[in-house]
Parts: structure tokens; sequence; C-alpha cells
């Protein structure tokens, strides 16, 4: 970052400060008039146009001007196309006045510094559409001729100018939305009007944002398709420097313009990977929302309850740091945090006729409190115990379940067993119960690795039964059919045995006609 001048804005802090910054902005109204020069008289003329109103004399005017051109903010030159008549004349029209660039740089430097402290920024959707408008626009120019390079010139600084307005109204918003964020108002009514309003107008900038962004990055890819460097070099000629001694103005003009399009594709398409800006502000106005609502949940509780715990403790603080002693500061604590509620108050004995009713009740015998009382709120209350259910009915329907599911189980098994290898089409009709065992059993086979003769081993998740399939010796097709459907598959060689080669259920023995039947 180049280093700013010392002496550039030395005038704001000196004892006539005001009268200082005045005096030059009196001048850059006259530059405004195309007056490059002041003498005397005409700077007098000036204070009071810029509104300055308080009397100034010819000696505190000349130190005013005197300072000014000893910190290189105004150069003096001496008139001598003028015809003066007396000495007083001379002196008064002889020394003319202008600004110096540091001078033009300091008057403009405090006149952004009070524009910045003025404003308060914001979100505008209409600057995102404005420049991809001024992007579209540039992708039509650089396919006509040299004569609409001017066009270029201007089309380009108004994109740059509306990025700028874009960054700068960003970055003042969201300062004032962190600073809103930290705040803490006494007025809650405002304070939460306030934080409502931000929340709706964050909402209806979120509205399509991404797909403008998205909109803005497209335009910028199109404009590079056709040549920025190219679109650059016709800005320039566009522009129409105006030649000045020493260093050629046209390679600092060009990298300014490199610089600002660097700033445009890192909010919008940037080139090294990272997110563009224009999501991070997405993200930052949704985080705002979600915090800026929790500040008004708080706030709408708040006004809900009676009371605050965050009050009752800073006044019982208040009230410990104004106790005289520290008698007084036990007492305190005692009936700050000592009392408890009186959930007892309405409990009376089991038999109140046996209680005279003469009788204090500092006197009467004690009422007994339960601690479910003091922890729930709630009494005890005894009654009789519930009747203990009879579950033999239940048991005895639960065991024939499992006894049928067990027969069915049994059966689907026994079904399915095969004394060698058999071709899937064996089987044919099938029962549903014996058909969702069988393509269990062919999943878990199929799923299996074959072995070195081709063979694949499963069993099932208990272990008692195992299939062992072969691959089809043909292309013959098998068709299984039962009572919801049918399958047809490859007709695989299938051997369905219990593990270690004994019946799994001998007791449901049959036969595969009955099964198939």
């Amino acid at each position: 970052m180049r280093r700013v001048p010392p002496e550039m804005f030395r005038f704001t802090t000196a004892d006539r400060s005001d009268l200082y910054g005045a005096v030059l902005d009196a001048f850059g109204v006259a530059g405004e008039h195309l007056e490059t020069a002041l003498g005397l008289d005409a700077v007098r003329e000036r204070l009071r146009g810029v509104g300055w109103a308080a009397a100034v004399e010819d000696d505190e005017l000349h130190e005013v001007l005197r300072k000014l051109v000893q910190w290189e903010l105004l150069d003096v030159v001496h008139n001598h196309a003028e015809n003066y008549r007396t000495a007083e004349e001379y002196e008064r029209r002889n020394l003319q006045f202008s600004l110096t660039r540091k001078g033009e740089a300091a008057l403009a430097g405090v006149r952004h510094a009070l524009e910045v402290l003025a404003s308060m920024g914001a979100l505008q959707t209409a600057v995102l559409e404005a420049i991809a408008d001024r992007l579209d626009e540039l992708c039509l120019l650089s396919s006509e001729p040299a004569s609409v390079d001017r066009r270029i010139f201007s089309t380009l600084r108004e994109l740059e100018g509306h990025l700028e307005a874009l960054v700068e109204n960003t970055k003042a918003f969201n300062g004032e939305l962190q600073r809103l964020l930290r705040a803490e108002a006494a007025d809650l009514e405002v304070f939460r009007e306030v934080k409502a309003a931000t929340v709706a107008y964050l909402q209806e900038f979120l509205v399509n944002l991404d797909r403008r962004g998205q909109a803005v990055a497209a335009a910028v890819a199109r404009v590079e398709e056709r040549g920025i460097a190219v679109l650059r070099e016709r800005a320039l000629r566009g522009a129409e420097l105006p030649p000045v001694t020493g260093e050629n103005p046209a390679a600092g003009w060009l990298e300014s313009r490199r610089a600002r399009w660097a700033g445009l594709r890192a909010w919008f398409l940037p080139d090294d990977g990272a997110r563009p800006r224009i999501e991070q502000l997405h993200d930052i106005a949704r985080r705002a929302i979600v915090s800026l609502l929790q500040v008004l949940e708080r706030i709408n509780e708040s006004r809900r309850r009676s009371s605050s715990a965050v009050q009752d403790f800073r006044e019982l603080a208040r009230w410990f740091a104004a106790a005289p002693a520290e008698e007084d500061l036990h007492r305190l604590w005692s009936a700050g945090f000592g009392l408890g509620p009186a959930r007892h108050a309405h409990l009376a004995h089991p038999d109140p006729e046996l209680i005279p009713s003469s009788l204090a009740w500092s006197e009467a015998p004690p009422v007994e409190v339960s601690a479910l009382l003091r922890t729930s709120g709630r009494t005890e209350r005894f009654t009789r115990t519930a009747r203990v259910r009879d579950v033999a009915a239940v048991r005895a329907q639960r065991a024939e379940r499992a006894g049928a599911e067990r027969a069915e189980l049994a059966r689907a098994w026994r079904a399915l067993e095969t004394d060698g290898p058999v071709r899937l089409s064996s089987f044919r009709a099938l029962d549903p119960a014996v058909f969702d065992r069988l393509l269990d059993l062919l999943g878990r086979a199929l799923s299996a690795r074959p072995d070195a003769g081709g063979l694949r081993r499963a069993t099932t998740g208990d272990g008692r039964v195992e299939i062992v399939l072969s691959p089809p010796p043909d292309d013959r097709v098998a068709l299984l059919r039962t009572a919801k459907g049918s399958l047809t598959g490859p007709d695989y060689v299938v051997h369905i045995t219990a593990v270690g080669g004994a019946s799994a259920f001998p007791a449901l023995r049959v036969t595969r006609q009955e099964a198939a039947g």
C-alpha cells in the first residue's frame, strides 16, 4: 500500500481545522465552476458560498492560506497580467491560489470519509441486474467495428461503477448488520421493530440471489470468450487519454482495468477454485436472519414472562452491593436462596376431627409432607394394588403360534430337500411360503463365490440347511409357479440338504410329488 504524505491531512487536526476545511471546500467548489485560481477576495466570497458565516480578518485568512501552501495543499503564483492602481490593490489581487494534486486528494479524501460516515449501506438486487446488463452489452459491442470504442469505454466504466457501488454498499451494510446483532437497545419496542424490518429486508434480498449471481458469472464467461484483453485495448482507445509529460498513462490505466476485472471475477467467477463472494454474502445474510430471529424470540419471550430471572439476579446483586454489614449479607443470602415454595399449605391431618379447633397451629402435631411434593409438586396417593393379569391364555396362544410357524418352516424345508442334484425346473408349482424359502436360498448361493469346480455353496441363517448350486449345463429355462405369480430364469442344478447329511426334519418328510401337488 502506498504511503500517504504526512502533511496531507494535518489541516484536520490543527487549531483552526474548521476554517482550513472550509477554505479547501471553497477551492473545490470553485474547481467545479472551472475556476482554477482564487485571489483573496474570491476566497472570501467562496467561503460564504460554502456556508462559512463567521467573519474572517485579512490577517487570519492570509495565515490560513500560508499554512495550506506550507503543507503543499495550495499553490501560490503572482498575477502579472493585471494592472494595479494602488499598493493595497496590488497586495490583494497579486497573489493567486490554486489547489495542488495533494490538495485535491486531501479534499476528496475528507469528502469520501464524510460520505462513508453518513451512508448506511444497502443490498441492492438492481445493481446485480445492472452488472449483468453491462456485461451483455460488452459482448454485443465486442463484435462491432472500431467506431464503437467510445461506447465500449463508457460501458466498461459503468460496469466498474456498478461493481464499486455493490462492494461499498455491501461492506457498509454488513458493518451496520454486525453492529445491529451486537446492539443492546434500551427501547425494546424500537429495537424489535428495527430487527424485524431487517429480517424482512434480508429475506427479500435473498430471493433469486443464486440465479442473479449465476447470470452474472455466465455473462463474465461470455465476455472473456470474446477476449477481455482486446476489449480493454479498445476501451483505452475510446478513453482518449490526454497527452502528458513523462510516463505514458496508458499502462497505468490498463493495469487499473485489470485490477477491477479481477475484483469482478472474485465476486462472481473466481479462477482459483474459491467460493464466489456473492455466495459468502448469501451465507452471511442467512446467518444474520437466524441470529435476528433468535433475538426477537428472546425479546418476545421476556415480554410473555411476568418477571425475568436475569433482572431478579441483577436486583439481588444491587442489594448485596448496598448491604451495610457482613451479617446483613448472610441474612440476604438466606432470604434470597433459602426460601422454598409453600406447596404443603393445603395439606391436612389424616383425621382433622382429632385436632381440637381451639388448639393453636404452633401446638398442633405436624403434618407429614411427602418428599415427592417438593421434587415434582405432586403428593403421593396410595390406592389398592392393581389386579395381576392371568397370562396363561396369552402364553398358550403364543406357544401355539410358535409351533405352527415351526411346522410351516419344517414343511417348507422338507418340500425343498432333494435326494441329489436336480434341475430348478423340477420344483414347478410351489406354495408361496416354500417359494420364499427357495428364493432366499438361491439368493444366498448366487451371492457366494464359486469354488474351483464352479459350485456355489450357501447355508441358511441358522446353519441347518445347505444349498449347492451348479451352473446350468444348457440354455433351458426354468418356470416356477406360485399362487402369487411365476418366476422365469436359468435352469440351475441345485442340491438342497440338511447340514451333515441327515434330514433336517425327519418327522415331516414328504415326497417331491406331495410338495409340488
